[in-house]
């Protein structure tokens, strides 16, 4: 696939490229007080929320038309570059005749192809030259990611873009959205000359997760970072809990460690991300087993059925210690494990009994 690079002019190919600015665009005040504190910190690229798509009605959906001049007066009075979210053509419409240098297809829209088709008729219909970014769907299809980047780039856009915000799950997580590193991986492989920016706030969905993700983004070798920066993050609108004051944003940015040493085998710092990957994922399964653990609770309780089930808990020990023995994994570390495991769906299961 034929790409140009997302660089706009004057910024540095140093990494990581920075998007920072508040998820949503909440008063003029709000909006230049935030962008005069990061165009403090170096940051050159000034991103807000004008339209904010929620999952349910009643939520903050972003002020509309009327943000787009507080992003002008960014511009005018700083000489930061502007950015924001498009989801209708007529956003298009409104944020390129405001001067908008770069767009991006938030998560839900990239997940409908009859809306991405619009939004790349209406950017070719206006020549938009300035970058577009693609954030991955809300669910881990990466075809379909795929397929929004086809659709773009089959329009004539040549300055694109992913942006990685992770995947939703239903079960309860450490993360607000799965990072599933293994999917922009591919999209990588697919598509190598595609750069790749990494929101760590919508990942994280906590701020104290932004400098651990991000640090992850730059050891995995990921072009730039997309953080979610307020004046004051605890009088947010809309995602406040994933929001940094442009002070720490800069403290987070300064502590980064940029690999440049290139190795034929993988360094301790890759093999360290593999388990910090396969960690996250140990925690999503355990949240999804203790959730089942809880159902079945439930039902013991509408059928008035005793918690333990020692035939049934004796039949799992024995089938998983023999698929340890086959996995080359110690028996005695394997039974440790099921006991505790075992231990905490009883006191779950429990717990429902008792409400």
């Amino acid at each position: 696939m034929e790409l140009e690079s997302i660089l706009l002019p004057g910024i540095s190919n140093q990494k990581p490229l920075l998007i920072a600015g508040p998820c949503s665009a909440e008063s003029e005040e709000q909006v230049m007080n935030t962008a005069k504190e990061l165009v403090n910190k170096n940051i050159r690229i000034f991103r807000a929320g004008i339209w904010k798509p929620r999952t349910k009605p009643g939520g903050f959906e972003g002020v509309g038309t009327i943000g787009l001049p507080w992003l002008e007066k960014v511009k005018r009075e700083t000489g930061m570059y502007i950015a924001t979210e498009v989801a209708t053509r007529n956003h298009v419409l409104e944020a390129v005749h405001s001067g908008i240098d770069l767009l991006w297809i938030g998560a839900r829209t990239s997940a409908n192809p009859f809306a991405v088709q619009e939004l790349a008729d209406a950017l070719a219909e206006v020549g938009f030259t300035g970058p577009v970014l693609v954030k991955n769907p809300v669910n881990p299809d990466l075809e379909l990611w795929i397929g929004t980047i086809e659709r773009l780039h089959n329009a004539g856009i040549r300055k694109i873009g992913a942006i990685h915000r992770g995947f939703s799950s239903y079960d309860k997580k450490l993360y607000r959205n799965l990072p599933q590193w293994h999917i922009p991986i591919e999209l990588k492989r697919r598509i190598p000359n595609l750069p790749i920016i990494v929101d760590p706030s919508h990942i994280g969905g906590k701020r104290e997760l932004i400098a651990p993700l991000s640090q992850q983004a730059m050891d995995m070798n990921y072009e730039g970072l997309m953080i979610e920066s307020h004046c004051s993050p605890d009088n947010a609108l809309s995602d406040k809990e994933q929001q940094v004051t442009p002070d720490v944003l800069s403290y987070i940015v300064n502590l980064l460690v940029i690999r440049d040493t290139k190795q034929s085998t993988e360094n301790l710092a890759e093999l360290r991300q593999q388990i910090d990957m396969i960690d996250d994922d140990l925690m999503s399964i355990l949240a999804k087993r203790m959730r089942v653990s809880r159902e079945i609770g439930l039902y013991k309780k509408e059928h008035n059925m005793p918690v333990l089930q020692t035939i049934r808990y004796d039949e799992i020990l024995e089938k998983r210690i023999a698929q340890a023995k086959e996995l080359d994994i110690s028996l005695s570390f394997m039974k440790m494990v099921l006991e505790a495991i075992h231990e905490e769906s009883i006191r779950q299961q429990i717990n429902i009994l008792n409400q």
